[in-house]
């Protein structure tokens, strides 16, 4: 009687054994064709992904037209990818499909023809569920409208408001002019600069109405925020008017108010924008220094640049919230506890027009307690280098104020 013996397969190639070994590892639901219409690998993925049966034979070896006919009958019978399989079609053309599954599933089909030299080798069948990316992008559509919406209800209430606020200010205006006319007879210093402060802060109301609106004819609107208005720029002058504009705020709080600066070299930019931010950060320091408090500015030119700093005896802003506190919308959460109204834009709005003029607004905390925001400007033709430290502010200097 003859012996049989058990012939043993040869080994598999390496790189078919890398090949299954991705194919099983990818979540991609898989299949390779050879140039023979056999399988060389398919992947669990493929089967799950289509709730394939025993049926369908994914082994290596096995005919790859029953498998994908079987895909096809699951697909819409409408759909493109529900037609019979055309072997000599899908061999020559790359082709990408996304097919809308009848249980709300969304899968995108890529057939990719595998050629070299010339020679057709197989197709490479592969199968992606995109449902929940794209139920995510039809999210954020619906949440993009609603957006566009609410913004265009908020540019119609801000273009209501603007127009209605432009009458009564251009009168304060015209009254201020009006009353400094030598003609209506004669006015104290100090009534003088009272008119002066009303007529300037009516001006800057009307500036930041014409950015939000402009008027037929003008341009602007949905361009810079910001617009540049460059000019020499006196910061003695800077400072004394911002004191003046918040001397009314400061005093309500009960916090008493220094200003020093030094002299120096004018500066290069908008003084409407620079005194904004100025404001601002006087505004935010009486609004957080308790009343018997201090408020000191403090400029001086400093390397290439000034250097211009408003410190004071308040809450002050914890260390992990001095780079947040220039988000818009954020609060820190001492600022929260203080139960003081605020928006969160305004430190904002401040370093961006800080950075439009090339300059740095960081915060900071004062010793023994309080906030420091320390603003450095370039002069023409500066740069906000190593030289320009944090200077101590000192040098003649002009204003005060009491509450």
């Amino acid at each position: 009687m003859a012996e049989v013996r058990n012939t043993p397969l040869p080994p598999e190639p390496e790189d078919v054994r890398v090949l299954r070994c991705a194919l099983r590892t990818t979540s991609l639901g898989t299949l390779c064709e050879g140039a023979d219409g056999r399988i060389v690998a398919a992947n669990g993925a493929l089967r799950d992904l289509f709730a394939l049966g025993p049926d369908c034979d994914l082994t290596p070896g096995a005919e790859a037209l029953p498998v994908l006919e079987a895909i096809a009958r699951r697909c819409p019978p409408d759909h493109p990818a529900a037609r019979p399989v055309s072997p000599e079609h899908h061999r020559r053309l790359r082709r990408v499909a996304e097919i809308p599954l009848p249980d709300g599933r969304t899968v995108v089909r890529q057939i990719l023809p595998l050629r070299e030299r010339g020679s057709y080798l197989g197709t490479f069948w592969s199968f992606r569920d995109v449902t929940e990316d794209r139920r995510a992008v039809r999210e954020l559509r619906r949440r993009n409208a609603e957006l566009e919406l609410r913004l265009r209800e908020q540019w119609e209430a801000t273009a209501a408001a603007s127009h209605e606020l432009r009458t009564p200010l251009a009168a304060v205006i015209s009254f201020c002019e009006l009353l400094t006319d030598p003609a209506s007879g004669d006015l104290s210093a100090g009534q003088r600069d009272f008119l002066n402060a009303v007529a300037r802060n009516a001006r800057s109301m009307r500036k930041v109405l014409d950015r939000l609106l402009p008027l037929p004819g003008e341009d602007g609107g949905g361009g810079d925020p910001h617009p540049w208005e460059p000019g020499e720029v006196r910061v003695p002058r800077l400072l004394a008017h911002a004191a003046e504009d918040r001397m009314p705020a400061v005093a309500a709080e009960g916090v008493f108010l220094t200003v020093r600066c030094a002299d120096g070299p004018p500066l290069y930019g908008d003084e409407h924008l620079l005194g904004q931010v100025v404001t601002n950060l006087l505004g935010n320091a009486a609004k957080y220094t308790p009343a018997g408090g201090d408020i000191r500015v403090s400029a001086a030119p400093c390397g290439g640049g000034w250097e211009i700093e408003v410190a004071d005896t308040g809450i002050g802003v914890p260390p992990e919230a001095r780079d947040a506190v220039f988000r818009p919308g954020y609060r820190a959460a001492n600022a929260e506890r203080a139960g003081r109204p605020g928006s969160g834009i305004g430190l904002a709005v401040s370093r961006d027009i800080v950075r439009l003029h090339g300059g740095t607004l960081t915060a900071g905390g004062a010793e023994g307690g309080g906030a420091v925001f320390r603003l450095r400007l370039p002069l023409p033709g500066g740069g906000l280098g190593a030289g320009l430290g944090s200077g101590d502010g000192g040098g003649p200097g002009a204003g005060g104020g009491a509450p």
